[in-house]
Order: structure tokens, then sequence, then C-alpha cells
């Protein structure tokens, strides 16, 4: 029963409510850099509700099975993976051996389903959007397990979250090591390319492949990949702060700190969104598994050397 509230309250209600709001901070910092206003504060809540009153279109010769499941998928899977995420926030004892890596393979179903439900719509332009998020996957996934050794390597080659967390309460957050910011700014990079946000927002790219897989999906199907897009940007963020930052304790003013620190990571990945341009996916490629992935190796080098 335990689970199941976990699973109703935090990997639903609460994740989906504070993705809401990442997403509105989201679109109002990105109004802000461009002098407008910005979007009214209920604005995200208020398009997924409008598309799902929406009629859903299934395109001609697509694999219907396919196409209407692949975005219940990734946003099942997102909901697996903030479920894990709360339950050792909040009880870090509740966790299991290995949880660690779970995570890391939860947080690939999403690009997984966008990939699929791309080549099923059978949509020239969605079949190229959902090849360059495949290729995507492919740069990015090595820096990030990588950086995420830094912290398994400094809670004594621990790989359960829980531990991971009670190690940072004992000696402090491994993002004041100088191995540790190293990483944290890898996995910054990283998450950035998981959301899709520019300049890694090749796979959707509007402006050339008019949104790339989603191309073909609206109504209910549009509106699950909305909500698994807003979900993912708190539980990636969510995932970064619990391995590098102690996570968010609850109570007073840890909780506020918590707080702050969740809010200043969407915003440095809003800046971040704001200010470069999109890069090619064979640029990309190399960023991930040049610069990224050297970066990463270095910071696992320094973990391993107690720095």
């Amino acid at each position: 029963m335990m689970i199941v509230f976990y699973l109703l309250v935090y990997g639903v209600l609460f994740t989906a409510a504070i993705g809401f709001f990442a997403s509105w901070l989201d679109r109002k910092v990105t109004a802000r850099v461009q002098y407008r206003v910005g979007p009214p504060f209920l604005q995200p809540l208020i398009d997924i509700v409008k598309l799902m009153g929406k009629e859903t279109l299934i395109p001609a010769g697509s694999s219907k099975v396919y196409f209407l499941g692949a975005p219940v998928v990734g946003l099942a899977g997102v909901i697996v993976v903030a479920t894990l995420l709360w339950v050792n926030n909040l009880e870090p004892e509740a966790g299991f051996l290995g949880d660690l890596i779970v995570a890391l393979y939860l947080l690939i179903i999403p690009s997984l389903s966008i990939i699929m439900g791309g080549f099923a719509s059978r949509n020239p332009l969605a079949s190229i959007g959902a090849s360059r998020e495949m290729k995507l996957i492919l740069s990015y996934e090595l820096p990030f397990v990588l950086a995420v050794m830094v912290p398994v390597i400094k809670a004594d080659f621990s790989i359960r979250l829980g531990e991971i967390i009670a190690a940072q309460i004992d000696k402090g957050v491994f993002v004041g090591s100088v191995s540790g910011i190293i990483a944290f700014f890898v996995a910054v990079m990283c998450i950035q390319a998981k959301l899709g946000f520019v300049p890694f927002d090749i796979p959707e790219a509007e402006t050339e492949i008019a949104g790339g897989p989603l191309i073909e999906y609206s109504g209910v199907g549009l509106a699950l990949y909305r909500l698994m897009k807003n979900m993912l940007l708190f539980v990636l963020p969510f995932f970064v702060i619990i391995l590098f930052m102690g996570g968010i304790r609850p109570g007073g003013i840890h909780l506020l700190w918590g707080g702050l620190k969740y809010i200043g990571l969407v915003v440095l990945i809003t800046v971040i969104r704001n200010t470069n341009p999109r890069v090619r996916i064979d640029q990309a490629l190399r960023f991930f598994w040049g610069p990224m992935t050297l970066l990463s190796i270095l910071a696992v080098f320094l973990a391993l050397r107690g720095w």
C-alpha cells in the first residue's frame, strides 16, 4: 500500500504539479530574456487540458498500436523513476541495492518512446527526428553514466541512492569537491540533451523538421508527451540534486534550501537554452564524445584520488 501511495501521490500528483511549475518558470524566464511578459501561472496545465479535449488523429499507414502506445510507455517510465527518486529522497533506508542503475535505465525510456512514436507514424520528417533522437542518446549516455560514477565512488562505491544521500549528509555535498563540480557540469549538459532543450533540440527542430517525431501527434497523444516532458523537467534536475547536492530534505529550512537548489538548477537550464544556438547532430556527437567524455573521465580519476 505504501508503494501505491508513493506512486499516485508523489510519482504522479507531486511530480506533475512541480513539473507544471517548472515549465511555467522555464517559459517565464525565456520570455523575460526576450523582453516579453510570458504566460500566466496555470498556462502549462491549461495546455494539457485543452489537448486532452481535442481529437486524436492517426496517420494513414502508421502502426496504430505503437503510435498510440509510445506516449503511454514514456509517461509510465517517468512516473516510475519519479516514484523511485521520491522514495529514496524521503526514506533513504527504503531503497534497494542497484536502484541507481534502475533509475538510469528508466530515464532512457522517455527518449525511446519518442523514437518509437516517430518511426511508428511513418512520416518522413518524424523518422528524421527519431533518427536524430537515437543518435543523441548514443552521444550523451556515455558521459552521463561516467558523471554518475563520481558520486558512486565518493559514497564508497555504493549504487544505492539512499546511501549516496546519506554519504553527503555525513561528508558534505559532492558538488563541493573538484571532481564533483566537473561531474555536475557534465551531468547538467547531458540532462539538457535529455530534455531536448537548445542547443540540443535537434530531434524536434521546429524550424527545420516541424517538430520531428511529434509532428503527427495531436489530442491525447500529444498531451501525454507534453505531460511527460513537463514531469521530466522535475525528475532530471531532482536526480542531479540527489546525486550531487544531497537531495531535498523534508522539514523547515532544509525544504526551503532544497526548493532553492531545484529552482536554481531549472533557471540555469533555461539560461543555457536561451543563450546558445542549436547545434547540428554531428556537432552534438563530437561535443559529448569529445570534451564531455574527457571531462567525465577526468572527474572519475579525480574522485578515485579523493579529490
